[in-house]
C-alpha cells in the first residue's frame, strides 16, 4: 500500500513537472499563469475572509444583528455572482478574455480601496462592498479558467494541464491567506491587510497586461 501511495504521488508530481516544463515553449501561457497566480492570492483570500472582515470591522450593534448581517452578506455575494459571471462571459466574447480580466482585476483593486475606507458603523457600505465582491467573484474565476483553456497547447492530456492550474490556485490561496494574517499581525489592522491584497491585484494587472502584449490568439 505504501509503495502504491508513493507511486501515485510520484507520478502526480512527474505529470505536473512535465506541464511546467512545457510552459517554456508558450510564453503567453507562462506569463498568464504568473499573472493568474498573483491575483488569485488576493481573489481567493477575499472570498474566504469577506465575512470575517465584516464580523471584525463592522459594528452591527449586537450578536443577533451581526449574525443576520453576515448571513445576508453571504446570500448577496452568492446571488449577485450569477449575473456577474454571465455579464463577464458576454464581455469576454465582445472585447476578449484579457481585456475582461484586466477590467475585473481593476474592479477588485477598487474593492480593496473601498474596503479600507468602510467606516466602523458602515453597515450599508459593507452590503455594497459585498455586492461588488459577488459581482466579480464568479466571473473572474470562470473567465480565468476559460483563458487558460484557450491558451493551452493542443494535447490529449488535458487532465494534467488543469491539475497544474488547480494546484497553482491552491498554492496561491495558502500564500494569500498567510500574507493577510501576517499583515494583520504586523499592523494590527485588517484594513491594512486588505490594502496589501490590493497590491497583489495591481501586480497581477501589470502581469496580465504584459501577457496580453504577447497574445496572438484572435479569440483572446
Amino acid at each position: 500500500n505504501n509503495k502504491v501511495t508513493y507511486r501515485i504521488i510520484f507520478d502526480g508530481f512527474k505529470e505536473l513537472r512535465g506541464v511546467y516544463n512545457s510552459l517554456s515553449e508558450n510564453i503567453v501561457l507562462k506569463r498568464y499563469l504568473t499573472a493568474f497566480f498573483v491575483y488569485s492570492m488576493a481573489v481567493q483570500t477575499v472570498m474566504l475572509l469577506a465575512t470575517y472582515f465584516g464580523e471584525q470591522e463592522i459594528n452591527w450593534g449586537g450578536d443577533d444583528q451581526r449574525t443576520m448581517g453576515l448571513i445576508s452578506s453571504i446570500l448577496i455575494i452568492q446571488l449577485v455572482a450569477i449575473p456577474g459571471a454571465m455579464l463577464m462571459s458576454k464581455m469576454a466574447v465582445k472585447i476578449g478574455n484579457f481585456n475582461t480580466l484586466m477590467i475585473a482585476v481593476s474592479f477588485w483593486i477598487a474593492i480593496c480601496i473601498i474596503g479600507y475606507f468602510v467606516p466602523r458603523n458602515g453597515i450599508t457600505e459593507f452590503y455594497c462592498l459585498a455586492t461588488m465582491v459577488g459581482f466579480v467573484m464568479g466571473g473572474i474565476q470562470s473567465v480565468s479558467r476559460s483563458t487558460y483553456a484557450k491558451l493551452m497547447p493542443e494535447t490529449k492530456d488535458t487532465t494534467s494541464f488543469f491539475s497544474f492550474f488547480d494546484v497553482t490556485e491552491k498554492v496561491a490561496i495558502v500564500i494569500g491567506m498567510f500574507s493577510f494574517g501576517f499583515i494583520i499581525e504586523l499592523t494590527g489592522s485588517q484594513k491594512n491587510a486588505v490594502l496589501g491584497l490590493g497590491a497583489f491585484f495591481i501586480i497581477g494587472l501589470i502581469l496580465l497586461y504584459r501577457a496580453s502584449l504577447k497574445n496572438k490568439h484572435a479569440n483572446l
